[in-house]
């Protein structure tokens, strides 16, 4: 199926990234299985990659249609002038509903990567702020829909920090091991529960802001009316 493209202004492309794909050629896999190549083979024209979220996670990707855009773009996450915001499914209720999470963080073994020590050589700071959508009991475990705005890019980043929080993203691989409630066995998902939500950043004529949102996944969509079936709501 074609990908679902949320803007195009000759300059910038946006779509709507599917769970499961990588946004770039994977390693081992073929080249051509990827957000970017299938992009390039629906518009019929090469795009450059301008920023990438987890291959589980859905929602919202930029590409630049030609170099200069390209630069333009790279720059501005560069110098912090883009924002990002995700919606999240999560195990447990974060206390306060709202707040900002600043752990910083370390590169860790596998491809992963963990809060850091105090005072640890190679640590990155890090910052999330978080806000409490909607909360559920589910047996004798909340669930919680949560919004997070990170204001920086480490790898794994708003993982990292909610599983850090007490609070991991459902169905989450490597951070959510052994923390799900058994309750959710029979919930219509069960990838990664994040969702690249909008993305902001300096519009491509240079005239003021670009914002672009993609709807959530039909998956998690399901998933949030599953909890209202099956859940209690708080």
């Amino acid at each position: 199926m074609p990908l679902t493209v949320l803007h195009d202004d000759g300059a910038l492309v946006a779509v709507a990234k599917p769970a499961g794909e990588p946004v770039i050629p994977a390693r081992g896999e073929p080249p051509g299985a990827c957000v970017q190549k299938r992009l390039e083979r629906q518009l019929r024209r090469r795009v450059f990659v301008v920023h990438r979220i987890d291959r589980d996670a859905s929602g919202v990707v930029v590409f630049a249609l030609d170099a200069a855009a390209h630069r333009a773009a790279s720059l501005a996450f560069e110098h912090r002038q883009v924002s990002k915001q995700y919606l999240a499914f999560v195990a447990g209720a974060l206390e306060p509903a709202s707040g900002r999470l600043d752990a910083p963080l370390h590169a860790a073994r596998k491809g992963k990567t963990r809060p850091a020590a105090p005072g640890e050589r190679g640590a990155q700071p890090a910052v999330t702020e978080y806000t409490t959508r909607r909360r559920w009991t589910l047996g004798d475990r909340a669930v919680s829909r949560v919004e997070a705005l990170p204001h920086s890019g480490r790898h794994h980043q708003i993982r990292v920090h909610l599983r850090a929080a007490g609070a991991p993203i459902l169905f989450d691989p490597l951070y959510g091991r052994g923390r799900m409630p058994e309750a959710l066995a029979g919930a219509p998902c069960a990838r990664l529960a994040l969702h690249a939500q909008r993305i902001e950043l300096p519009a491509s004529d240079g005239k003021g802001r670009l914002a672009v949102s993609a709807p959530l996944a039909l998956d998690l969509e399901a998933l949030a009316a599953w909890l209202d079936a099956h859940a209690i709501a708080e």
